[in-house]
């Protein structure tokens, strides 16, 4: 069963050899209690070391069941000693941080079995020894005879055919030892049992053989055992291979840091210093982006992307001018020289001026409209149609709120050539229309009284976040006199002071609830007489008229911006997008364009043919006698008026009359206005309008590129883009002192290796393989990783919230520091990767201890 021949070992001792075992020839039964005596180096334990496979054979053979073990590898060993011997230790070698049930199913843990099963085999072997009722109690809190009993049952576990004992007696009392060698000869019953000992008396009492040695040889044997079995040369293991679980890893490496608590909390505390700093900086940056975002959100409501009909690549400007600033020239000194760069302004001027197709790209924007709301609030269609509105009250005289009329009254005339709305373009209008989206108005707007408009025909009266409205917006919707402007503006001409107004003016919400408005349309000032359409706004009287029979606006709600809403505009009467759309409608559907566009070759105005182009000389011969009389009986002021009017009227064409009229075509609209969700929903939409580019370039459709300048958006980015480099820049810092604590883990790592050898060995000795200790090594740093790593984002989640009532408190920014959970679990694992790292050479130095060292470790 098991066999030595010519066993040798020998060691180096310095410069000498040392002869441990010299030649050792013997054969054991498969079940008897052999004792082995001997004095002091006399090599006892090298011999039971080299049947147990703790130590190696310089010569000679070791046969297990007629099996060679010469070409056993480091796993045949392991499995060896997993499966086939059991050992007694004279120091009992428990691991102090498992209990006695935990370190007597160690060698089954190893073994591959089940929870369930290993739980009642190691009670059963406990049971055996007489420790039924000490299955949880740690070995520190046990006798010496009961540690040997529990070293016993662990030995017996995993049912070895070979139960080696080294001195089990030789740290006990008489009669303890007594106690241990008769459960030993009970066990010598079915298996083989070799105990070496310094006790003669003993072993002559319970041994069954008896074998002496001296120097390294056998020189007696009581009863020797030949038998004529053959050698084996191959390998043959005896059950699964042994192998350590990483949860059996983890739960050692767990107990023993808890055995060391308070340690085990400065190490994670000193390797969390690094994972503050970083999850800190991460926290206040990730706070400062979501601070950033929500302003960005709120902003894009009143700075969108737009698109004009009429658009100039600005950047493209910009560029071209910014280049022939910055050319370098070399002149000659004591001269100056001209800089020519007019001729390039004008020029980059025309060419980036460009004709947006707007009714193509509505259509797309129409037809992609399920995409485009992932990334829009919402998007507005302004008409060049004008929104004529009025107050209702026209007992004492008619006041136009919309357009705004106070820039006029006071001498300052905002018109642009060629721009249509420009009062509103230039955000002097009291009226402004809403987004068509109710959970960014719910989020922009808290309603104080009232309501949100739900119909056309219904509008609501804005104030900023302090509950305010500009003056300017009140003169302009006929709250306030616009005479008091007047009146100012006539002080500032004279040079006189105007001084402040320091008291204090309100509305009540009733009185707000209360204004009413007329809705005037274009086509309404003209009135048919005869074949022509004369314009009735200037006749007071009959503008009063048309104001009255104007359509019925109300306010149906007062409004405050919300603390995180956007820049509040300066207009303060906020109306839906359907009004404009309502009055498109009824300019289209008015007479007087039904006329115009009925016969385009007659000017309605004058009710005749327009001009070629050629001549605008009003021909008397063409007029009636009445219209004779008419002309004759004019000053010449009120002659040189008319005929303006009339030289205006005879140059006009089919096409402007319409547009004076305000004829639109809800197709074609005369700006877009995209209301992005944040930067990057507006990334979106910009590669939205680059894919509609590229589809209409790429059917040759050069007229319905989209071009349009993003300064707002560039601003921002760059904005964003030094919040992030700062926080790299910090975080690269911060980095230094975690792979610094990473190295000092290690360093407590290799002094845990150092304080567990003997832990080691008993692994090693049970079957634990060199990986086995290694996961174990490894386990500990990544639980010293986790606790480091959670211990550190716990403690920046207790600083944030510091942080956010002081800066809350401060700034009246809230969550200005905010850790994303993302980024706590990939510190955690950063941690734990770092430590498990810096704990790889520790680890790799544990599994490389010399086992039989290892256990003679103190």
């Amino acid at each position: 069963m098991l066999e030595l021949k010519q066993i040798k070992k020998d060691y180096l001792s310095g410069e000498n050899c040392v002869h441990a075992l010299n030649g050792i020839d013997i054969q054991f039964r498969e079940s008897e209690f052999v004792s082995i005596l001997g004095p002091s180096g006399c090599g006892k334990t090298t011999l039971l070391n080299i049947i147990g496979g703790l130590d190696h054979y310089t010569s000679g053979d070791l046969l297990v069941n007629h099996t060679s073990t010469k070409h056993f590898k480091d796993s045949d060993w392991d499995t060896y000693r997993n499966h086939t011997i059991g050992f007694v230790f004279q120091s009992y070698n428990l691991i102090p941080h498992q209990s006695v049930l935990s370190n007597v199913e160690l060698a089954l843990t190893l073994s591959g079995v089940s929870k369930e099963e290993r739980r009642k085999r190691a009670a059963d072997a406990l049971k055996q020894v007489g420790l039924e009722d000490q299955l949880h109690k740690r070995p520190n809190q046990m006798s010496g005879g009961q540690m040997q009993r529990v070293a016993i049952a662990r030995a017996l576990v995993n049912n070895p055919d070979i139960l080696l004992a080294d001195e089990p007696t030789g740290a006990l009392d008489s009669k303890t030892s007594v106690q241990i060698m008769e459960i030993l000869k009970e066990v010598a019953k079915d298996r083989l049992v070799i105990m070496v000992t310094h006790n003669p008396d003993l072993a002559n009492q319970y041994s069954t053989r008896i074998i002496s040695l001296s120097d390294g040889q056998i020189v007696h044997d009581s009863d020797p055992y030949q038998t004529d079995g053959k050698t084996v040369e191959k390998i043959t293991r005896k059950g699964k291979k042994p192998s350590l679980s990483f949860r059996t890893a983890l739960s050692l490496s767990l107990n023993n840091l808890m055995t060391k608590k308070a340690r085990t909390f400065m190490v994670s505390f000193a390797g969390s210093i690094g994972i503050i700093g970083i999850a800190l900086i991460l926290a206040i940056s990730n706070g400062t982006q979501n601070y950033i975002t929500s302003v960005e959100e709120e902003t894009l409501s009143s700075y969108p992307i737009q698109i004009e009909s009429t658009a100039m690549d600005m950047g493209a400007m910009m560029s071209t001018m910014m280049t022939q600033a910055n050319k370098e020239v070399k002149h000659q000194d004591g001269k100056i020289y001209t800089s020519f760069i007019m001729n390039e302004i004008l020029d980059s001027m025309v060419s980036e001026m460009n004709s947006n197709d707007l009714k193509s790209f509505k259509t797309y924007l129409e037809k992609h409209q399920k995409e485009l709301s992932q990334y829009a609030n919402d998007v507005v269609y302004t008409y060049s149609t004008p929104l004529h509105v009025y107050l209702a009250d026209t007992s004492e005289d008619v006041v136009q709120v919309n357009p705004s009329q106070i820039m006029d009254e006071i001498g300052f005339n905002m018109a642009v050539d060629g721009l249509a709305n420009t009062n509103m373009m230039m955000g002097t209008d009291a009226w402004v229309q809403l987004l068509n989206n109710e959970k960014v108005l719910d989020a922009e707007y808290e309603v104080l009284a009232g309501r949100l408009p739900q119909a056309y025909n219904e509008v609501v009266v804005i104030a900023d976040q302090n509950g305010e409205i500009s003056d300017y917006a009140l003169y302009s919707i006929g709250l306030k006199d616009s005479d008091e402007v007047k009146g100012v503006m006539k002080k500032l001409l004279n040079g006189e002071e105007i001084g402040n107004h320091e008291e204090e003016e309100s509305f009540a919400y009733e009185e707000l609830l209360a204004l009413r408005f007329k809705l005037v349309v274009n086509t309404d000032y003209y009135e048919k007489q005869g074949n022509r359409w004369i314009d009735q706004s200037e006749d007071e009287d009959r503008l009063k008229e048309i104001v009255a029979a104007g359509e019925n606006i109300s306010v149906v709600g007062v409004v405050k911006a919300t603390d995180m809403a956007s820049i509040t505009p300066s207009q303060c009467i906020g109306y839906r997008g359907d009004l404009m759309t309502h009055l498109i409608e009824r300019v289209n559907e008015s007479e007087i364009v039904k006329a115009q566009q009925s016969d385009p070759e007659i000017n309605v105005f004058t009710g005749m043919k327009f001009s070629d182009g050629e001549s605008s000389k009003l021909e008397m011969s063409a007029l009636s006698a009445e219209e004779r009389l008419y002309l004759a009986s004019l000053s010449e002021a009120e002659l040189a008026q008319l005929m303006a009017q009339y030289k205006e009227e005879i140059d006009a064409t089919y096409e402007s009359n319409l547009e004076k009229l305000g004829v639109a075509d809800v197709e074609e609209p005369f700006q877009i206005s995209i209301y992005p969700k944040d930067f990057e929903a507006k990334e979106q939409i910009a590669q939205m309008i680059s894919d509609y580019n590229d589809k209409v370039l790429a059917q040759g459709k050069e007229n319905l590129v989209i071009q349009y300048t993003d300064i707002v958006k560039t601003m921002m980015s760059s904005v964003t883009d030094i919040i992030n480099s700062i926080s790299y820049i910090l975080v690269a810092f911060v980095a230094i002192s975690l792979i610094v604590s990473s190295i000092m883990i290690g360093i407590i790592t290799y002094i845990s290796v150092l304080e567990r050898t003997k832990e080691i060995g008993v692994l090693r000795s049970i079957g634990a393989s060199k990986r086995d200790i290694s996961r174990v090594f490894n386990a500990e740093t990544l639980i010293v990783g986790f606790c480091a790593g959670a211990f550190g984002v716990l403690v920046t989640v207790l600083l944030s919230m510091v942080i956010n009532a002081v800066v809350a408190d401060a700034l009246s920014i809230e969550n200005i520091a905010s850790l994303p959970i993302e980024a706590a679990i990939i510190l955690i694992c950063i941690s734990m990767a770092l430590t498990l790292i810096a704990g790889l050479f520790p680890a790799r130095f544990a599994a490389k201890q010399d086992l039989v060292k290892a256990l003679r470790t103190e």
